[in-house]
């Protein structure tokens, strides 16, 4: 207890003591903070900076408002979401400031986030699933009298036993792609939980590379340069 008061005392008198100077061009450097807040630099930063941004945004974007529907849900939603992805992607990967191990992987899961919004977009989950266990099996429509409902027609199901129990395994196969898809976009936005990462640095015999190895590129939150 003695050292450590005997320790915050020196410390204060070494911050007491201390000589502080500052040269011109630190007031000047705070001259220039303060004139950006002026009305006519702010004037000059809508018209060369925010403007042509707002404008160029509005090009990277054009499909997705010129698609977008209110009542359209993922299909409204996840197109900027896909769009504005793969703009980071391309840029990160063409001219990012961060280290290439971590950028690489950063930009590999952006292409697979946008990958897996595309399928949800495009909805075409039987299709994967047909590509797996073979084509839905759709006969013509036939109908026939209704006699039930005398004057009305029925549509008449000529699939067999067979071709039912196909049907329904393309039709689960689907619904478990959509889910799995759903999962691995959600896991990849979230991102990595840190807490796991000290587990695995405490338990890692090379401590400086720990992170380059445990980190796989996910998380949204980290997704800037």
């Amino acid at each position: 207890m003695y050292h450590r008061l005997a320790d915050l005392w020196a410390r204060h008198n070494i911050i007491n003591n201390m000589k502080i100077e500052t040269s011109d061009s630190f007031f000047s450097s705070v001259k220039r903070m303060i004139n950006r807040e002026k009305w006519y630099w702010k004037s000059w930063d809508f018209l060369r900076y925010d403007m042509p941004r707002f404008i160029k945004n509005i090009w990277l974007f054009r499909n997705d408002l010129y698609n977008y529907r209110w009542y359209s849900g993922q299909h409204a939603v996840l197109p900027f979401m896909q769009t504005a992805i793969m703009d980071i992607a391309t840029n990160l990967d063409k001219r990012g400031n961060e280290v290439e191990e971590s950028r690489s992987k950063k930009v590999m899961k952006m292409w697979r986030a946008a990958l897996l919004m595309d399928h949800f977009i495009e909805d075409n989950f039987i299709e994967l699933a047909e590509k797996e266990l073979g084509d839905i099996i759709d006969h013509d429509w036939e109908f026939e009298p209704s006699p039930e409902h005398p004057g009305s027609f029925q549509l008449v199901n000529n699939d067999t036993t067979e071709e039912r129990e196909h049907n329904r395994k393309v039709f689960d196969r689907a619904r478990e792609i959509e889910e799995s898809m759903w999962a691995e976009l959600w896991d990849i936005l979230k991102g990595q939980n840190h807490a796991q990462f000290q587990m695995f640095y405490d338990k890692a015999k090379d401590k400086e590379t720990a992170w380059d190895r445990w980190f796989n590129g996910s998380g949204l939150r980290g997704w800037w340069d």
